[in-house]
């Protein structure tokens, strides 16, 4: 469908009386920022919110900005499109029940690998377009998911609000531009040792912010996947799939830099910079190893360091205050910060009106394998993303491959076969998986696809 402006779209679509009919499975944080504004989204219909603890949901659709008059507990698929035509919005633990409500679009925000995949092939299945949030499922089944989704006419796409879809936005403005991408990635809060943090520590980490984290509730494994670089892992891998820009053999470096350092660092090493190699991705830290913060750090954005071999070009970066390096060859722009759940709504509409995903994944290039926190003995059971066990590591897909690496969305609930050192790597000659049939049909239905 050619349309001129996305958000005009959406207005005739409300105009009309056709809005884009919207479900959302997991009502924690980026799914509270979503609700906040689809409700002042002309065009956009939120047809109900699934969740385990629909007391969650209620409470988290009355923060941000719905009245109870607008909510109905629903038990059934009748009785969410029931109250959907009264323009209300059901609240149900049912998420089967919500999907096969006639959506056209469902955003599936669980942050569980497995739950995640069977919501999202339920919406293909029902011919809903689907924004997944879960960006684990993505890195562990996204192809696949892609895949179903394309034969059944409809689209699988990363959330716009998140990094990775706003990373490969960058890389494809880039591109279109010309130029080389020499790397692209974000900002977090990393020092080495954060590697090694547990669910039990890890707000030890945040000093001042701690108290309005657990003020949240948020969920203290969920949060330490974010610190202990396992989350950073999984968006890069994410952004990789979709991009096609390489990870590196050492893995994420996370150097401490500032946004008026990107193009000096972020260049390969030939050239002065960090990096293993051009046409790659990269994390940069807000602090220093040593704890000290970065100037001018990038800790809530997103970047992109293109190069250019044309001297002409490089003049103009410097007539036009483009940052650039020492040498006017490499340079660099950014997205301060990203506006999570807030901005979800291109994903949505992009999908409905447009058939076009913000960010899909195109291959397996980089994979997330798992590396010990500890010495841990035979019969130690792993607990997945963010717990005691193992942080998330970004390695090529054909290394993880050439090695026999396990990757970490496979791994809750396996049990070691031999004894593990800390920092080492998880082959598949170290475990007995647990992992459920369907996250191995989906991964070999990948591997056969990319000829592993």
């Amino acid at each position: 469908m050619k349309i001129d402006s996305i958000s005009k779209a959406l207005q005739e679509r409300a105009v009309s009386g056709r809005p884009v009919r919207v479900g959302l499975v997991g009502a924690g944080k980026f799914g509270s920022m979503f609700l906040a504004q689809v409700r002042l989204t002309p065009g956009l219909q939120l047809v109900g919110v699934a969740d385990l603890d629909p007391d969650r949901a209620s409470l988290s659709l009355e923060r941000t900005g719905w009245s109870a008059a607008q909510l109905v507990s629903a038990v059934g698929t009748s009785k969410i499109i029931d109250a959907a035509a009264g323009d209300r919005v059901a609240i149900t633990d049912e998420a089967a029940a919500l999907i096969a409500s006639d959506l056209d679009v469902l955003v599936e925000c669980t942050g569980n690998v497995l739950a995640a995949t069977r919501h999202a092939l339920a919406g293909i299945e029902a011919g809903a377009h689907v924004v997944m949030v879960s960006v684990e499922a993505d890195v562990l089944v996204g192809l696949a998911l892609r895949r179903r989704a394309e034969a059944a006419g409809v689209v699988y796409t990363q959330a716009y609000g998140d990094q990775p879809a706003l990373i490969c936005e960058l890389v494809d403005w880039a591109q279109t531009c010309g130029f080389e991408v020499v790397a692209a990635g974000k900002g977090t809060r990393h020092r080495p040792e954060f590697h090694y943090s547990t669910p039990e520590s890890v707000f030890e980490h945040y000093g001042e912010e701690a108290e309005s984290l657990k003020r949240d509730k948020v969920n203290p494994q969920m949060f330490n996947s974010f610190l202990d670089g396992t989350k950073s892992a999984i968006e890069m891998a994410a952004v990789a799939n979709a991009t096609g820009l390489v990870p590196q053999t050492c893995g994420l470096q996370f150097p401490p830099v500032g946004i008026d350092a990107l193009p000096e660092t972020l260049k390969p090493i030939g050239a002065g910079g960090v990096l293993e190699r051009a046409g790659t991705v990269e994390v940069v830290s807000c602090l220093e190893p040593d704890g000290r913060p970065v100037p001018n750090d990038l800790r809530w954005g997103v970047y992109v360091v293109v190069s250019s071999e044309q001297k002409y070009v490089q003049e103009c970066f410097r007539q036009y205050g483009i940052p650039s390096d020492s040498t006017g060859r490499y340079a660099a722009t950014w997205r301060p910060n990203h506006w999570i759940g807030l901005e979800l709504g291109p994903s949505i509409a992009r999908a409905a009106l447009v058939g076009e995903p913000t960010g899909t994944p195109a291959g397996v290039v980089g994979e997330v394998v798992a590396r010990s926190k500890s010495d841990w003995p035979a019969g130690h059971v792993l607990d997945g993303e963010g717990g005691f066990s193992a942080y998330g590591w970004l390695v090529p897909a054909e290394v993880s491959r050439a090695e026999g690496l396990v990757p970490l969305g496979l791994l809750e609930g396996a049990r070691l076969k031999r004894e593990l050192a800390r920092d080492a790597l998880v082959s598949w000659d170290d475990v007995d998986l647990a992992a459920d049939p369907l996250l191995i049909e989906l991964r070999e239905e990948m591997e056969k696809e990319q000829g592993g």
